[in-house]
């Protein structure tokens, strides 16, 4: 069992604070599946040849003094996983790691954060996407990948969240940020330099989408005039709160192209992790 798997690795962690954990999950994805074979492709990127595992600020963050590697759960077709990822992630977090997860569709962001809220009271939520992803039950499923954000606010799991690069936004959905008290930065209304100042703890979850196509082809949703990567890398390297945890999310490499998606999820796995590292000291 993956948990009992976990629990021995942990034994070894050491003084290591960040930890990556794989979530291969889109049992909840409304378009196409694929999500869920993301994440030992995202792993293979990181260390790719092509590149190396130093971010911009100076960090190398994937060295085995920095980086706990967790493994992969295993590939659940039913909500049933929803319990094994809290638990996972529970784990991680009771042995003072950060975890970076990466699924997966962004529904396994609401057990992730259900873990989190455990640990944090006052958490802050900065999300990436193109879509709010607050439909009540997206087409009858309460647990979709377009509703995390709706279980999350109405479970009272988060005390703030901003989402920034939406551009595609229903009557439903407006209604459910005004019932929620949802911050938007939607991209009709993107400037240079935007910076948000946290009062306590921040989560980041990031997913693909909210990036333009251009820069980030292998996604489920096409949806143009998006953030660019450096655009959305400069939101995270201005964050000065903690930021205490990650997802990376929505990445389908059916869709990829010459492998560029793959590798734009390990540079933006690289500064949010070397972003948690300067925001923890």
């Amino acid at each position: 069992m993956f948990i009992e798997k976990l629990k021995d690795k942990l034994k070894n962690v050491g003084d290591r604070r960040i930890a990556l954990i794989g979530l291969p999950y889109d049992h909840n994805s409304s378009f196409l599946k694929g999500c869920s074979e993301a994440p030992p492709i995202i792993r293979e990127a990181l260390y790719c040849d092509s590149t190396n595992t130093w971010s911009e600020n100076g960090i190398e963050v994937a060295t085995d003094s920095v980086l706990f590697d967790a493994g992969d759960l295993p590939h659940f077709d039913t909500n049933d996983s929803f319990d094994m990822i809290d638990q996972a992630i529970e784990l991680l977090l009771q042995h003072n790691l950060h975890p970076i997860s990466l699924g997966g569709d962004h529904s396994i962001t609401f057990p992730v954060i259900r873990a989190f809220s455990k640990r944090f009271q006052n958490l802050n939520i900065l999300h990436f996407d193109a879509h709010p992803d607050n439909h009540h039950d997206f087409q009858s499923n309460p647990y979709s990948h377009a509703s995390p954000f709706a279980r999350i606010m109405e479970n009272g799991l988060a005390k703030r969240l901003i989402q920034v690069g939406v551009r595609t936004i229903s009557g439903h959905q407006r209604e459910q940020a005004k019932r929620f008290g949802v911050e938007w930065v939607e991209m009709k209304d993107w400037r240079a330099g935007i910076k948000f100042d946290f009062d306590g703890p921040v989560y980041v979850s990031f997913d693909l989408d909210g990036l333009d196509p251009a820069f980030a082809p292998g996604v489920s949703h096409y949806e143009p005039g998006g953030l660019s990567t450096r655009e959305a890398i400069a939101v995270i390297q201005s964050v000065k709160s903690p930021i205490v945890g990650a997802d990376i999310v929505e990445f389908n490499p059916r869709r990829d192209i010459n492998g560029m998606t793959a590798m734009v999820s390990s540079k933006m796995l690289k500064e949010i992790a070397a972003q948690m590292l300067v925001t923890l000291r």
